[in-house]
């Protein structure tokens, strides 16, 4: 469990929920056992979040992606094979699953699988929040790797995406206020 030690002031990532940053180790009583538990701060919501240490596994607790796996993760979405089933209601239960691994490059294979099928016909609404979900766990983990604007990151990806002739649609006018 070494490998999932953390500190003070550590930029982690919270599947599905995004980045967050190590606030405070502290110590809580529980019957006759001292439990230990990261209380990290995530970016996007300002949540708080405690994940008790024996936990930190299978949360999928993990340290934002170093700039090699940046390059990795471009280079799928240039030209990394997705494919998904036809049926919404399978590939919808595949995304999710995918979505809650952790794994970037997982997240960036339902960005790509989703940004095909968009070509082909509209997304379902469902979809479409997971399309924009995806997109936001690439761009803010990618920021906070590469230590840059968000700006900088969607710039990134658009250009990896126009490679392979996708793009992401346009902000919809019913966007969330």
């Amino acid at each position: 469990m070494s490998n999932c030690s953390f500190q003070i002031g550590d930029k982690v990532v919270y599947p599905n929920h995004g980045v967050g940053i190590i606030e405070q180790i502290s110590s809580r009583t529980m019957g006759l056992s001292v439990e230990k538990f990261y209380l990290l701060h995530i970016k996007s919501s300002s949540l708080k979040v405690m994940v008790p240490f024996h936990n930190v596994e299978s949360v999928g607790l993990r340290r934002v992606v170093r700039n090699g796996e940046v390059q990795r993760i471009l280079e799928f979405l240039i030209d990394g094979q997705c494919d998904s089933p036809a049926d919404w209601k399978y590939r919808y239960k595949e995304n999710c699953d995918k979505m809650r691994t952790g794994s970037l490059l997982e997240v960036a294979g339902v960005l790509k699988s989703l940004l095909l099928l968009n070509q082909n016909k509209p997304l379902s609404f469902r979809e479409k929040k997971m399309l924009e979900r995806a997109r936001y766990l690439l761009v803010s983990e990618l920021a906070m790797a590469k230590n840059c604007e968000e700006e900088h990151v969607e710039d990134l990806l658009t250009k990896a995406l126009s490679k392979c002739h996708l793009r992401f649609p346009e902000a919809s006018m019913t966007a969330e206020a």
